[in-house]
């Protein structure tokens, strides 16, 4: 089946029920935020090409916090919109004038995206079992849209990430993954993600993955490479007008909020 391509500001949908992540409602009607693939699965979607993250209600993020304010701390999320986590959103009870001694400038916390306002208001909570600011390992920076790739089907990879080196992983739907472990135990994971994302595009990346990280890297054969070279010179074609298409996409979605207000 042809995928079909959709760029910033096409009609998608006569049905504002229908809008899920990458899309934006105006006057009813579900229209495409991202230059990227459609998706009609449940929820019309739109997967962006690459670039940017672009929140969605659900989602899970590692953020650091960047500023905090008398009822908020607000975060960088990888994303061009900041996100915000109110004080009733921490786990426990939290003084307003003591907020930074709990999350501080430069703190890092895994959250998950609690809501997405039409405005592009991202609201954040940690009121869930296992969200909490971050005191050790690393956080490993990767293309948002090879995230699927890095979990697997049905969480293959990043189950068997963990398995084989003995780490705790969280992947962050925003392209941000959180490790921790022994430093050689992380330094063998950080190689594999680095490999995940070289050769994402290859049938087989699971088991060959397995392989590298037992120490029985196999070779990616000649026909995978071609098609990688293949896949990559389409995703440079891509890239190249990315920062034209992003700058045309925020510049309509601004247009129409100020129409709406």
């Amino acid at each position: 089946m042809e995928r079909e391509i959709v760029i910033p500001g096409q009609l998608l949908s006569e049905n504002k029920a229908d809008s899920g992540p990458g899309t934006y409602v105006k006057d009813g009607k579900v229209y495409s935020l991202l230059y990227g693939v459609k998706n009609s699965k449940k929820k019309m979607s739109v997967i962006p090409f690459s670039g940017k993250y672009i929140p969605s209600s659900r989602d899970y993020v590692i953020g650091t916090v960047i500023d905090v304010t008398p009822s908020n701390w607000i975060f960088d999320i990888g994303s061009p919109y900041d996100g915000l986590l109110h004080v009733s959103e921490y786990p426990r009870r939290v003084e307003q004038e003591k907020m930074a001694e709990y999350m501080g400038i430069g703190t890092s916390v895994l959250l998950r995206v609690k809501d997405v306002s039409s405005s592009m208001k991202v609201e954040l909570t940690m009121r869930e079992r296992g969200l909490r600011a971050l005191g050790t390992g690393r956080v490993i920076e990767v293309t948002p849209t090879k995230v699927p790739r890095i979990i697997g089907h049905g969480g293959s990879m990043v189950s068997m990430l963990k398995k084989e080196t003995n780490c705790e992983v969280f992947v962050g739907q925003n392209g941000r993954i959180w490790i921790n472990g022994k430093d050689s135990e992380m330094d063998l994971l950080t190689e594999a993600i680095e490999l995940i994302m070289k050769h994402s595009h290859t049938s087989g990346l699971t088991d060959r993955i397995s392989l590298f990280l037992k120490g029985e890297e196999e070779p990616v054969s000649e026909k995978d490479e071609a098609v990688l070279e293949e896949d990559l010179t389409e995703d440079k074609k891509d890239a190249e007008n990315e920062s034209e298409i992003r700058e045309d996409t925020y510049r309509k979605v601004d247009a129409l909020l100020e129409d709406d207000d």
